[in-house]
């Protein structure tokens, strides 16, 4: 292929492309889910401890790897966002025939994290509740365990 030659759907190199992409996009929603299993995980383990110890005020403690692993979720919920653009504007170019050779193998994430991130943290159901709640289940403990 020339460079910037014109490319339709059934080059093996677009499905190669678009695998690519999909690629990455699984790989940042399997670490955003990954970020909810360790919450589980290290929170309740905090708690078992505190149950343990009898001692409710080192329940705060598992209140620093929610908030750490709540903006990390963010970060790769909000890459995720930012490379599904790009991979929805790659089809849609191959569909209209506009995609060219020089398209392909670009492999970038678009837009501001940081904006992303935000939106993520307030603005995303897959998020907020979800850490809303593990910090409601600390503060309960914290407060009326023992």
């Amino acid at each position: 292929m020339s460079e910037n030659q014109p490319i339709t759907h059934d080059y093996s190199s677009v499905r190669t492309h678009l695998e690519i992409m999909q690629g990455v996009i699984q790989r940042m929603a399997e670490n955003s889910r990954s970020c909810k299993v360790w919450c589980v995980t290290l929170v309740s383990a905090i708690l078992v401890l505190v149950a343990r110890t009898g001692n409710s005020e080192h329940a705060a403690i598992a209140l620093a790897p929610t908030l750490l692993l709540f903006v990390l979720d963010a970060y790769y919920l909000a890459l995720e966002g930012n490379f599904r653009e790009p991979y929805d504007d790659f089809v849609d170019k191959v569909h209209r025939g506009q995609a060219h050779t020089s398209d392909l193998f670009k492999i970038r994430p678009r837009g501001l994290i940081i904006k992303g991130v935000f939106g993520a943290l307030f603005g995303s159901f897959s998020v907020l509740p979800f850490y809303l709640v593990v910090t409601a289940t600390v503060l309960l403990a914290w407060r009326f365990v023992f």
